[in-house]
């Protein structure tokens, strides 16, 4: 039991992991709030969600603005399971955690990269 703990502390006193954790809320609420900001400013009810290169003239599809949220969604499903599971494996291996929260680092920035792309097309 102590031994638990004592890695719980250890986890939440490495100042790496916390900087990573640290990027990973802050991309996330950031992508979250371009991303509403983005919706609200729109000129119109339409929004592009995807875009099919062998469709030729119609290749970009419509959707609806839950489209759109569900970016909102992700982000915030990403950071949580990000935490969770470089908690998790900390106890296995600091360098695994490590590397879960640079990949989430990257899934957030993608995401964010999509979703302003396809908010800046309609």
């Amino acid at each position: 039991m102590a031994e638990k703990i004592s890695e719980q502390k250890k986890y939440f006193h490495d100042h790496f992991v916390l900087l990573l954790l640290s990027l990973n809320a802050f991309l996330a609420v950031a992508g979250s709030i371009a991303t509403i900001l983005r919706m609200s400013t729109s000129h119109g009810t339409g929004y592009i969600v995807q875009y099919r290169a062998n469709l030729g003239v119609n290749a970009f599809k419509t959707g609806v603005a839950l489209d759109i949220v569900s970016f909102v969604v992700f982000f915030a499903v990403v950071l949580v399971a990000n935490a969770v599971l470089s908690y998790r494996v900390y106890t296995i291996s600091r360098e695994l955690t490590i590397t879960i929260l640079s990949l989430g680092l990257l899934l957030l920035s993608l995401a964010i990269i999509v979703s302003n792309s396809l908010l800046a097309l309609r």
